[in-house]
Formats: structure tokens, C-alpha cells, sequence
């Protein structure tokens, strides 16, 4: 557009901070799905205005606004950050807002306010046309691993997105023929979707730990039911009884989640456990890197996955990985893995007994790691982008 355009009208997107502005705000670790919104604020944010929404209340920020709170989001919970967005949100209330959205594509890429009744009329009173990144249906078709009440609020932010949005992105394809099982299920016609796999961000260089003085496995992401934590702690106690003082170490590197209560249990009150299991509730992207790297393998016991990063970025790595059969990981990941089935507890235990020293399996997957090249947010949005263009039309 040329000079005399307002500022505003030459950006063509609207892309939801909420999750990122309320996540931050808590200070709590970044998930994956808060690294996908970050990966998306980088990629848009100069060419996009900013939504922030809570319950009944939506506000569309303008250009210099949008600006500066993108800033903010991208330093993180530092010193100052209530107090600078409050400051911030509350000047743009009561100031100058965007008043002309008609034609843009509303991005929601955190699941934020989906379920909420309002937001649909809102996006078409605006002339919005919204475009929904999908992570996963978990709670909906795995409702076991859910906290309370999550399988609805998951399949009325789902259902919602089947009525009103003008396009879906998908994570993998995994994710797509799930999305389009439940909208056959529910009489819904599935809107334009494109699959997109999630970017693996450059892995951090790897920093000094303090190294264990035995091999050791490596478990990445929030304990909760889904991750099958337990599984592998019993699997462990097993171990331990029989190897002592050489079993080998289990690190998990994640925060306490939900529905786990079982692994939590094994975790606080199981002695023969305490020497053999190190919890890292908190960790750097260089130490997470280091303890990846030289792990004997990273184990991916889950039992639902709408993506599963740390497989690709063990491998970026050259860390070989043990995990469930799962068919999203073999879309980024291929044959490289050693796939078990979630249940076959002895398999497992007899290939974390043969990783922990060498073994032809743990040496093909090292070789094959070597030629990796985990799926890059360069290919994702160049795909992103193409197919969004036809929206902009």
C-alpha cells in the first residue's frame, strides 16, 4: 500500500498475544504451544496488530501499540513487566484503537478464547477472517489424561473453530485426521486446512552441567498422565532392584502438570527411587541441550502426542530416541527412532538396559542422527504464507 495509507491498514493481520501476555504474566515455564506463539509473533509481528482478549473484554491495539507490547512479550517475565503492561494495556484502552479491521486474518495460534460465545460474532461483525493453528484434540479423543472439564472446553473451542473459522493450520497430519474424524462426527464441514509441521527452533548450545558419573536417559516435557511418566518409574524401581548402584540415571526435565498422581507418588515417597531419578523442574535451553546430548537416549513414553518436539530436537542433537509407535513422530522423525508399544513393558526395559552400554540399535540411530535435518519454522512459514496469501486476495 503507498503513502497516505494509515499505518494500521498496512497490516494485514491481527494476531492473538493473549496466551503469551497471561503465561508470561504467571511467569510459568514456556510450554511448546508457547513457543509456537513466540515463533509466530516473531514471523508476523511486522505485519500484524495485536488482539488481547479475556473473557467478554477484546481489544485491538494499533500500530505503534502493537509494537511496543510485541517487545515486551519477546523479554519475557524481567524486572518491570506487570507494571509496563499494565501501563501499556491501560493507555490503549483509553486511546487510540484500531477501528478498521475488515478484510484482515485474525491468527489464533494458542487455542485462546475459542471456547468463548462471543468471539465468533465478534470476528464477523469485524469482517475478520479467522485462522486457527490447531495443536491436538488430546482432551477430546483422550479424555482419561484431561484435568476436569477440559474434554468440553476442548470440543467447544474445537466446534467452534469448525463454525466459524475461514482456515485451519494443522501441526502435522496426524492432527488434521483427527480434526477431520470429530467434524464428520459432529455433522461439521472441515474449513481450508493446510498441514504445517512445527519448526524446530536452533538448539541452544549445549552449557556445563554437572555431568552424572554414570550413563544416563533423558525425559523432556510436563509431567502429566499422557507423558506416561509412571510407566517408566516403575520400569526404573525394576531396574534398580536388579543393577543397584549401576542402573542407570533417569532425568526428567519438566514441570509438574496434572492427572499424574501416580508418577508424583513414585517421585516423593519411593526411596529406591530417590538415587536413581534426578527431577529438574526448571531448566536453561543450554543445560536442556547438554543433558540431551549426552543422554543415552531420550525416552518418549507418551501415550498421545499432537506434535512432539523434543523427538526432533534430541535428534538435531545426534541423541538416539526410544519411543511409543505413534504416527505423528514418524512424519518428522521417519524410521529413526526405536519405536516400542506403550505397553510392552518389558521391551522396554530390555532397550534402556541395551542402550545404557553400546548396542547395534543405539549405534545405527547415532548414524542416521548425524544426517538429520528436523523440520525448520523457515519451511513452515514459507508454506504458512503461500497459503495464507489466497486469504488476502
Amino acid at each position: 500500500m503507498g503513502e497516505g495509507v494509515p499505518a494500521d491498514a498496512r497490516r494485514p493481520y491481527v494476531i492473538d498475544v493473549s496466551r503469551l501476555i497471561w503465561r508470561t504474566w504467571s511467569g510459568r515455564l514456556p510450554t511448546g504451544i508457547d513457543r509456537v506463539c513466540l515463533a509466530y509473533l516473531d514471523h508476523f509481528s511486522g505485519r500484524a496488530l495485536a488482539l488481547v482478549q479475556r473473557g467478554r473484554f477484546r481489544l485491538v491495539l494499533d500500530r505503534a501499540s502493537s509494537d511496543s507490547l510485541f517487545a515486551l512479550l519477546r523479554g519475557g517475565c524481567g524486572a518491570g513487566f506487570r507494571r509496563r503492561l499494565t501501563g501499556l494495556l491501560a493507555r490503549a484502552a483509553v486511546g487510540k484503537r484500531c477501528r478498521e479491521l475488515s478484510g484482515k486474518i485474525y491468527l489464533n495460534v494458542g487455542h485462546t478464547g475459542l471456547n468463548s460465545r462471543g468471539l465468533g460474532p465478534w470476528l464477523r461483525a469485524g469482517g475478520l477472517r479467522p485462522v486457527v493453528l490447531v495443536h491436538d484434540l488430546i482432551p477430546i479423543t483422550h479424555p482419561q489424561f484431561s484435568r476436569p472439564g477440559e474434554a468440553e472446553r476442548h470440543r467447544q473451542r474445537v466446534l467452534a473453530v469448525l463454525d466459524w473459522a475461514d482456515g485451519i493450520i494443522a501441526n502435522s497430519a496426524a492432527t488434521r485426521d483427527s480434526l477431520a474424524r470429530f467434524a464428520a462426527q459432529s455433522g461439521r464441514a472441515l474449513p481450508e486446512t493446510t498441514v504445517a509441521l512445527l519448526g524446530c527452533d536452533p538448539v541452544a548450545a549445549p552449557t556445563a552441567i554437572k555431568t552424572p558419573d554414570r550413563p544416563w536417559f533423558v525425559v523432556v516435557g510436563t509431567i502429566e498422565a499422557r507423558k506416561n511418566h509412571a510407566f517408566l518409574l516403575r520400569l526404573w524401581q525394576d531396574i534398580a532392584a536388579k543393577r543397584g548402584s549401576g542402573a542407570p540415571l533417569l532425568v526428567l526435565i519438566g514441570q509438574r502438570g496434572w492427572e499424574a498422581d501416580e508418577a508424583f507418588a513414585l517421585l516423593d515417597r519411593s526411596g529406591q527411587l530417590a538415587a536413581h531419578v534426578l527431577e529438574l523442574g526448571t531448566c536453561s535451553d543450554g543445560a536442556l541441550s547438554a543433558w540431551l546430548k549426552g543422554a543415552r537416549a531420550l525416552l518418549m513414553p507418551s501415550l498421545a502426542e499432537g506434535f512432539g518436539l523434543p523427538v526432533a530436537e534430541a535428534l538435531a542433537l545426534g541423541t538416539p530416541v526410544i519411543a511409543t509407535d505413534l504416527p505423528v513422530y514418524r512424519e518428522f522423525a521417519g524410521d529413526i527412532p526405536l519405536y516400542l508399544a506403550a505397553s510392552d513393558a518389558a521391551r522396554w526395559k530390555q532397550a534402556i538396559e541395551s542402550f545404557a552400554a553400546d548396542c547395534a540399535e543405539r549405534n545405527r540411530q547415532h548414524a542416521l542422527a548425524a544426517q538429520y535435518a528436523p523440520p525448520s519454522w523457515a519451511a513452515h512459514f514459507a508454506a504458512v504464507d503461500a497459503w495464507l496469501s489466497r486469504f488476502l486476495a
